[in-house]
Formats: structure tokens, sequence, C-alpha cells
């Protein structure tokens, strides 16, 4: 979720209670400016929320309440579901998303009983969204037209782009779509490779349903996230580490919370690593935090990135020796 929509949610969240809340005071809880405050304020105005402002010294901001609304009938699980739903789908990477999930979120708080209104006010107020990298934004019109595309057993034709750039015309059958992570994907059947692919719904361009209707294939797996999950997998680089650790194999199985077979003992005092990753940084943190002196035997990669680690942070600590060689 964006820091704006964030501020967005929690501002909605205080105004809720029925009470006035001098922008002072708004800007103290939500650490912003009094100007960041009547600049939110007006931006939920114009989402079509009712702000009410009222001036003098006991005056402030408040939500009113908007058109007449039958009461909703939830109970508490039911409600701290939804609103939980509403608050991680503000953080998902489709295009638009963050707002239409506060708009619905504003509205189902509106219509709650006051006893649960107040839960989800709290689930607001005492939670924060941590940032998670880059996000893969979705046009919510394209999922749309893919999930249309599932549902109904319609060919689709796309335009896709590779990870190299590179741009090809796609003709599918689409099968499911897959929300992973920070992603969406598309698990379809590719009538010119006569093949199942997974597509990263970011790289597609214009979907385009054919109107021609297809019988469902068979796919590789019943469950398309476990083979969206391993076909990805499959793409990323696999190391496998072969490492004498000097420290007992019962310590180092339990530090490394490493599976059976992954730690052999040598003798009382060292022991055997097996294990893979798919990223050399995990490997080098992995061996570095068990504070005990190792060798490393397999892969190459894993030891050039440790000498490359250990030569940074020689230079980090001000190493004399290093400084003497930078000097001659």
């Amino acid at each position: 979720m964006s820091e704006t929509s964030a501020r967005l949610l929690a501002l909605l969240s205080l105004l809720q209670t029925p009470r006035e809340w001098p922008g002072a005071e708004l800007a103290e809880r939500l650490r912003v400016s009094p100007r960041t405050i009547r600049r939110d304020v007006d931006r939920l105005r114009e989402l079509g929320y009712p702000v009410r402002a009222t001036m003098g010294a006991v005056g402030g901001y408040r939500l009113v309440a908007g058109k007449a609304m039958s009461p909703l009938l939830l109970d508490d699980e039911e409600a701290v579901a939804i609103a939980v739903g509403l608050r991680a789908a503000a953080g998902a990477p489709v295009e638009g998303i963050e707002e239409a999930s506060v708009r619905a979120l504003t509205k189902l708080e509106q219509v709650l009983p006051a006893r649960l209104r107040h839960r989800v006010a709290a689930l607001g107020a005492a939670t924060v969204s941590m940032a998670t990298g880059e996000v893969a934004r979705v046009d919510p019109r394209h999922l749309t037209v893919l999930a249309g595309a599932v549902t109904g057993r319609e060919r689709l034709r796309f335009g896709y782009r590779a990870a190299d750039g590179t741009e090809t015309g796609r003709l599918v059958e689409p099968h499911r779509l897959v929300a992973a992570a920070r992603r969406w994907y598309l698990l379809a059947y590719d009538n010119d490779r006569d093949d199942w692919r997974v597509f990263r719904v970011d790289r597609v361009g214009d979907p385009r349903p054919t109107g021609a209707r297809f019988t469902s294939r068979q796919p590789p797996e019943q469950d398309a996230a476990a083979f969206v999950a391993g076909r990805l997998y499959s793409l990323a680089p696999t190391y496998e580490v072969r490492a004498t650790l000097r420290l007992p194999a019962g310590q180092a199985a339990e530090r490394l919370g490493a599976a059976p077979g992954e730690v052999q003992p040598v003798d009382e005092h060292s022991c055997r690593l097996y294990g893979r990753a798919d990223t050399l940084e995990w490997l080098a943190s992995r061996l570095l935090m068990l504070g005990c002196e190792f060798q490393v035997h397999e892969p190459p990669e894993l030891s050039a990135y440790l000498r490359e680690l250990a030569a940074r942070a020689a230079r980090a600590a001000g190493d004399p020796g290093d400084a003497g060689h930078r000097q001659t």
C-alpha cells in the first residue's frame, strides 16, 4: 500500500469516531503537517466522502453520515475479515485498487453497527504497512478481460513482452489467474507453441477475446498455483552448497533450522553442510550468521562472493593493510 493510501485509511478510521478532530490533533496522530491533513481532507471530499469542517476553538473535522443504508449483518469475525481483506487489497499490485479499497472500507464502516465499527477502526489505527519492494502494477481492465476469458473458456490474443524486452504476439487458451506475492500470473495453453506457459500479467498488452470457445485441456497439475510456483522456481538459478562448519552438528542444525540430511557430523567439533538456495546473498548470510569458522567447497560462485564481501567489509572498517596498499 502506498504511503498516501495508508494515511487516508488511517484518517478515515479516526474520522469515524463520533467527535470533532482538530486539524492539529489529526496531524499529530498521523505524524504529518496540518497542511497535509487539509490536502487529505480535500482528497476524501473529491472521492465523495462527506467530511464536515467546523470553525472555532472546539471546531475540527468529522465524517458525517451519508445516504441512509440498511444495516449490514456481519458478525465480529466476518467484519474483521472483510476489513483485513480490503486493507490487503489496497496494497495489491493492481492499478487504482488502492483508492477503490479505501472507498469500500469507508462504506463498510458506515453501515456497521457501532460495536463492530469500533473494532474495525481499532484495526486500522493499530496497523501499519511495510514496504515490500518494487511492485509490478497490473491494469485492472486487463485482469477483467483475462478473468472473463478464463471463466468463459474463450481464446485470447495479446502482445507479450519477455524479460529481455522481446515482444511477441500470443494466442492462448487461458486456464487460471494466479496471484503470487506482488505479481499476477496467467497459466494458459499457448496454441502457437503447443505447450503450457506462464505469463506475467504486467507484461501482457492489449488482451483481446477472439470469440472462439475451446474445450478445457488437462493442465500439467490440478493445482494451478503449485504449477506456477514450480515453473518460477525452475527458472531461477539454483546453487548447491557444500561446506565444512567448525561447529557440532546438533548446534549447526539448530541454528540453521536445517532439514534432515542437510547437516552431517564429521567429528564432535565439526560437520558438513549440504544444501541449496537460489541466491548467493542468502547462502552467504546464512553461513556468516552461524558465528563459527567455515570452509566453502562448492559452489565456486559462493567462494567468489564471500571474497568480495570480505574486501568490502575491510574497506568499510578502514583496514590498515588495505589503506596502505591504496597509498603505494
